[in-house]
């Protein structure tokens, strides 16, 4: 039985880390893709429209593969969250989430470059963030360093400790690659998991 390469287009160590959960083999690119919003796109619609275009941008190089893309917006209403970069721009963040409730919407999408095929599906979580401190927040970030992370905390990490509570159907998905969703793709295109 023919097996396709498995490629995961993303040089994200958090995607990469939950990816090895399942035990397959694949390898890992990066997609050159621009991350901006269209002007007027909805936080979901931008999480998803880039999730199949990072997939898609792959495809060229990989002509008879299983190419994941994955994508993930934090948002309040419209109000996003990106990966803030600097410490003062993650600050400022978690003193705009605090006491609110943000969703993190986690788009995959599964493309078969040789048939062409793609399958998408988003995965929304949404996170309550507990009223904190100004010294609970700069302790927080001097200690995580959650610059590369869309919302500034990490929940597989210390992060954790900044939330009243989450609700959501795949805990993964918060982190950045939503598994379950994953692993009914994958199934779906023929590969056995577990």
């Amino acid at each position: 039985m023919h097996t396709p390469r498995l490629i995961l287009a993303s040089t994200s160590v958090y995607r990469r880390e939950l990816l090895e959960r399942l035990g397959l083999p694949f390898e890992t690119t990066r997609p050159e893709v621009d991350e901006a919003p269209l002007n007027g796109e909805s936080p979901v619609a931008t999480a998803e429209r880039l999730a199949v275009e990072k997939a898609r941008a792959v495809a060229g190089r990989f002509p008879d593969a299983l190419i994941i893309g994955s994508d993930q917006v934090a948002h309040r209403g419209n109000e996003r969250f990106d990966k803030p970069g600097t410490a003062e721009r993650a600050i400022a963040q978690l003193r705009s989430m605090s006491g609110n409730s943000i969703t993190f919407h986690t788009a995959v999408c599964l493309f078969n470059s040789r048939t062409g095929y793609s399958q998408l599906e988003g995965v929304p979580v949404t996170a309550r963030f507990r009223e904190l401190t100004e010294a609970e927040i700069r302790r927080y970030v001097e200690r995580e360093q959650p610059l590369d992370c869309a919302g500034s905390a990490k929940s597989e990490g210390l992060g954790i400790s900044l939330l009243d509570h989450m609700r959501g159907d795949d805990p993964t998905a918060l982190i950045g690659l939503p598994l379950i969703a994953l692993s009914r793709m994958l199934r779906a295109e023929g590969i056995q998991i577990p």
